[in-house]
């Protein structure tokens, strides 16, 4: 532009110097008007702007001057040219640069820029200079969680009693606000619930005995702790020949029917694993059996002589609810001792359960006879033939009694300074049966530092964009019944508000493998979260790394579906939050003191051989990280395109049955034409993000509200949360899932001989049919339609 400039100086100096008319504009009471003067040509370039129009003088005003240079004259034609040409290459390098500076930063907030990772970063960096970058923050994190001191915390919770409603917990309780209180947080405060928990009475201890086949009760078999039981177990006695059933899935009773060993009318004999205690004993009822023993295999456990193995004297502790929350208020919360009806879940079993350690399940499969039990049934125990049965008789008697107790959940949040009412949630269980180092007081310790941490972080600049809870709950142990009294107690407002939920319980079971179970939507925030955190096993390997060197497919290897005895289950199946749990666990082997009163920081210690601290901070890394992107980043980092493949997966599965279901006139066709209008709508959400402005609060607010109710909209608005709570089609109970809907479909190709209880909710209905297809239709149809926007942008085409 200087150059210009000088050339047109320079064009003046040579050209004619005639006066010119100047039209200039005219202030004050005629503005708007042009006025015409004189000029002499000497003051031209004083007046050149492009406010002012020039035109030439009347032939004859002025001699003309003898000597025009002719390329002087050229040049003045040429001047508006040059000018327009500046300023359209000015104008294209700026929107060029505008459009690669956006580029850079698509998911930065409102104080961070997202740029490359600075690799020389000095820990002693200034975080009070002004603007956080992205490494500023990640970097920033891990030098205040640095500070922390993990391991105490973890060994000095897990000598503290904390059995939901004891005095201990109580003391536990006021020890954990305060520390709360005393971090950088806007607000702290608990919650209480009244609800049934159910204990062992001590006057009338639980028992079994054998019975001879007179039906007379003989010698006892001694249950060597009383404390241990099984909550929610019915009560009463029953009696019955003695039956091994493997790990009681229905898979395993039905492989026991075939082989000519009916459950029905029998005590089970089933290994603690696999599957949940509850599932356990609801599968047992469903065959008819009349009651459980449930006991821990040695085979089931790592075999290492250099880590410690379960006493066979002790038994595993395990609610048998199949559920979650206070069975006696299902669907309602337990505030302020509410009368409701008398009415229970329907998750509560009919039938007896109770713990036996090793030595008392050596003694009872000693006892049977019948066929051999299949090789993969075979167990470790020394001098114990496994054979199915059936066996002698045997009289369990369970005397647990209810009680109303209070419990506390305990909050605290850093409120966000854009999206204040959109909350990311990280929790972790604070009570346990015993001394629960690995089943909370990991996850407690983990929560504390967390807080901890970034209420540095905020004391030195940090701020997010959305709200941070963090919770620590009570009745853990019970079946999550703090977290789900507390979601129900809030449902209205949580599928509005609540962005993600974080758990933390089971974080640490082992070193040797990484799982997370979690939510489609967060597959790929955890994929890049992988990415940033240090493996604690292999030095100079990040966790992705690791995980992708013995399975390329990296999330075949870590993936897994939420269970129901998660607290992160009913924040996805009941509310509509996509959700999260982190562990570390044994390569093929579980944890063996979980739900024991060996569970012990000085066992989880030696099972890590001294690798607690450094798994522990790992857990910590990933979780924090993964706080900061969603609490932090311009638009939610959730994959909502990821269902789409979940339900192509699922077809896959409802693909076989198409055959029979057209030979009896019935088609498949709705569920798939949904699918297509759900991944269309994902696609088209998608493009309008990529085209739209970034720095748009508007539509970027627009934007997450749809994202992160993604969830939300696979919960089936057509089935009542009292009757049938956990309404999510893909991860629920109950009629209306996708679960439901394809063991239906193979009744087609079974008779009733193969299936619990040969009744005619086993044999294949064409009326039930229809309408388990349509509840899944017209959800996964509705999930299309909220994730496409507004109604008039729908276009279904059914």
């Amino acid at each position: 532009m200087e150059r210009l400039w000088g050339l047109l100086q320079r064009a003046q100096q040579l050209s004619p110097r005639s006066s010119q008319t100047v039209y200039q504009r005219v202030e004050g009471p005629q503005k708007g008007h042009l006025e015409e003067e004189e000029e002499d040509g000497e003051e031209t370039l004083a007046h050149f702007c492009p406010m002012e129009l020039k035109g030439p003088e009347p032939l004859g005003s002025r001699p003309r001057q003898p000597n025009l240079i002719p390329w002087a004259a050229a040049g003045r034609r040429a001047a508006p040219y040059l000018v327009l040409t500046a300023l359209l290459i000015f104008t294209g390098a700026f929107l060029l640069g505008y459009v690669a500076f956006r580029g850079s930063c698509q998911t930065c907030g409102d104080s961070v820029l997202v740029v490359s990772e600075d690799v020389n970063y000095e820990p002693d960096l200034d975080f009070h200079r002004g603007t956080l970058y992205w490494s500023d923050l990640q970097a920033m994190f891990l030098q205040f969680l640095g500070e922390g001191r993990l391991e105490d915390t973890i060994r000095q919770t897990s000598l503290r009693e904390r059995v939901a409603g004891s005095a201990g917990m109580a003391a536990l309780t006021q020890d954990i606000r305060a520390a709360l209180s005393r971090q950088k947080l806007d607000h702290v405060w608990t919650d209480t619930h009244y609800v049934g928990l159910q204990f062992p009475d001590p006057a009338h201890p639980n028992t079994l005995h054998w019975v001879d086949e007179a039906g007379k009760i003989g010698e006892q078999l001694p249950l060597e702790d009383p404390d241990v039981y099984c909550p929610y177990s019915a009560i009463g006695n029953v009696t019955g020949e003695l039956v091994y059933a493997h790990y009681g899935r229905p898979e395993d009773l039905q492989d026991l029917r075939a082989r000519g060993v009916d459950p029905a009318g029998r005590l089970l004999l089933v290994r603690v694993g696999v599957i949940s205690f509850a599932q356990k004993v609801t599968n047992a009822q469903d065959f008819g059996a009349q009651g459980v023993l449930i006991y821990p295999e040695p085979a089931d456990f790592s075999q290492d002589p250099h880590k410690p193995s379960l006493s066979s004297q002790q038994a595993v502790y395990g609610h048998v609810h199949l559920g979650t929350g206070d069975p006696y208020t299902p669907g309602f919360p337990s505030f302020n001792q509410t009368q409701f009806p008398p009415v229970a879940s329907s998750g509560l079993p009919s039938i007896p359960a109770q713990p036996i350690s090793a030595d008392i399940a050596s003694r009872l499969l000693r006892k049977l006879k019948g066929p051999v039990a299949p090789q993969e049934w075979q167990g470790s125990l020394l001098g114990s033939p496994y054979h199915l049965g059936p066996g002698p008789g045997l009289r369990l008697a369970v005397n647990n009694h209810r009680t109303s107790t209070p419990i506390n959940n305990i909050f605290g949040c850093i409120e966000g300074h854009s999206e204040p009412d959109h909350y990311v949630v990280i929790g972790a269980q604070r009570d346990a049966w015993g001394p629960g180092a690995a089943k909370s007081a990991v996850g407690t310790a983990i929560l504390l530092e967390l807080v901890r941490t970034f209420s540095s972080m905020v004391s030195n600049g940090f701020r997010p964009r959305r709200s941070l809870l963090f919770i620590s709950w009570d009745g853990g142990d019970f079946g999550s019944v703090g977290s789900t009294e507390w979601l129900e107690g809030y449902l209205s407002v949580l599928h509005l508000k609540a962005v993600v939920y974080v758990s933390l319980d089971n974080a640490v079971l082992g070193n040797d493998k990484f799982r997370a179970k979690t939510s489609p939507l967060l597959t790929s925030l955890i994929e890049s979260v992988l990415k940033q955190v240090d493996s604690p096993n292999h030095s100079g390997q990040t966790l992705y790394e690791q995980v992708v060197f013995t399975n390329p497919s990296w999330d075949a290897e870590v993936i897994r579906p939420l269970p129901m005895d998660s607290s992160a289950y009913s924040f996805t199946a009941f509310v509509g939050v996509p959700a999260v749990e982190f562990s570390f666990v044994e390569d093929d082997q579980a944890y063996p003191f979980l739900h024991t009163k060996e569970d012990t920081y000085e066992n989880l210690h030696k099972v890590l051989q001294g690798r607690l601290p450094a798994v522990a901070q790992a857990v910590a890394q990933l979780a924090g990280q993964l706080l900061i992107r969603l609490s932090h980043d311009r638009l939610l980092p959730l994959d909502f395109g990821r269902y789409g493949d979940v339900v192509l997966r699922h077809i896959g599965n409802l693909n076989e049955f198409s055959g029979d279901l057209k030979a009896r006139g019935l088609t498949l066709q709705w569920v798939y034409s949904a699918r297509g209008d759900y991944i269309r709508a994902a696609e088209k959400l998608r493009q309008e993000i990529y085209s739209s402005e970034e720095r748009d609060e508007r539509l970027t607010r627009m934007y997450n509200v749809r994202i992160m109710r993604v969830e939300f909209y696979f919960l089936s608005q057509y089935v009542s949360p009292a009757d049938s709570p956990f309404r999510h089609i893909f991860m629920g109970r109950g009629d209306h899932t996708l679960g439901a809907l394809l063991d239906h479909l193979r009744l087609l190709r079974s008779n009733s001989s193969g299936t619990p209880g040969a009744t005619s909710s086993a044999v294949f209905q064409e009326s039930r049919f229809r309408r388990q297809l349509a509840l899944l239709t017209w959800t996964l149809q509705g999930a299309a339609n909220a994730l496409s926007g507004d109604v008039w942008n729908i276009d279904n085409n059914f």
